[in-house]
């Protein structure tokens, strides 16, 4: 079994419970920007170790306000998700023995 380390604190499981965990302790870690020409929402994650951004566009968060509040847990975990393929891709995170 492979043993993966959360990037913000030393909670370690399989990827699947990091990834439940980030997605339920570390929202605060997630930007929040809307795009002022189209209005859609984008939830940020920022790479701890290399500092590399990525986005995911909530395009209904336009159209119903409520949305972002309801699939909140839903949205966490597609943008950690982003952020688990960036760091087992990009720095070697999951691929071993540990991290």
């Amino acid at each position: 079994m492979t043993v993966w380390t959360c990037p913000y604190c030393d909670v370690q499981g399989t990827r699947s419970e990091v990834h439940l965990h980030l997605a339920e302790r570390h929202g605060d870690r997630l930007g929040l920007r809307v795009d002022e020409f189209t209005g859609h929402t984008f939830y940020v994650v920022i790479c701890p170790q290399c500092g590399a951004s990525y986005e995911q566009i909530t395009k209904k968060a336009r159209r119903d306000p409520a949305f972002l509040e309801e699939y909140q847990h839903e949205i966490r975990m597609v943008v950690f998700d982003l952020l688990l393929y960036h760091l087992q891709g990009e720095h070697g995170l999951g691929s071993g023995g540990s991290g």
